[in-house]
């Protein structure tokens, strides 16, 4: 039996042009995915995702953003067997998975932002179904969730840490797109938060 290959061919065009793309994904008889913004009649194309950028978004259509209401302290502690969970599940650094949280939500599980994106991990509700995630303000399922959309990234991306942030914050179709970070000040913002958390976290940790 012939065995199916794993590997991912991606083809996506730099044009000019507004910072927004769908995805499109094939899989040939080989079972190689091919992933492009510019779909042509050479194969059978589905698309994936749509993609957009995160400075031109302007607030979704009946999305009531939540501010942040939960400030207890033992919000920190509170979801460490979900983390530990996750981590060992989807083999990420405990301290990668604490520092998302902290920069996105800072650990307040009801949080809702302008875009729509909910919880602790603020899964957008595509991403959230992607991942299986029924109820995105359940601790539990965002956390898990979230880490097994990071484990995609870090799978997509081979390991690289910025590039897995950046997708995970401006979505992967932006970093194919661009073939690296996003031109984005937000998520060059966000890199930073997340990487600056993330060793603060390991150092404390003694990692």
């Amino acid at each position: 039996m012939r065995k199916r290959t794993a590997a991912v061919f991606v083809s996506l065009a730099l044009l000019a042009g507004p910072a927004s793309a769908d995805i499109y994904v094939s899989v040939d008889e080989n079972g190689v995915m091919h992933i492009t913004n510019q779909p042509d009649g050479s194969r059978t194309w589905r698309r994936y995702m749509e993609t957009a950028d995160p400075e031109v978004r302007r607030p979704r259509e009946g999305v009531v953003p939540v501010a942040a209401t939960d400030r207890a302290p033992d919000r920190y502690s509170r979801y460490d067997a979900y983390i530990l969970e996750a981590s060992l599940l989807y083999q990420m650094p405990e301290a990668f998975i604490r520092a998302v949280i902290k920069v996105e939500s800072d650990y307040d599980p009801n949080v809702v932002s302008w875009a729509g994106a909910q919880g602790l991990m603020q899964l957008m509700p595509q991403t959230a179904a992607r991942m299986e995630v029924t109820d995105s303000f359940d601790p539990r399922q965002n956390i898990l969730g979230g880490t097994r959309y990071l484990r995609y990234l870090a799978n997509l991306f081979q390991g690289d840490l910025v590039l897995t942030i950046a997708g995970y914050h401006a979505g992967e179709g932006a970093v194919l797109r661009y073939q690296g970070v996003p031109p984005y000040s937000t998520t060059h913002g966000y890199i930073r938060k997340v990487v600056e958390h993330y060793y603060r976290f390991l150092q404390a940790s003694g990692g």
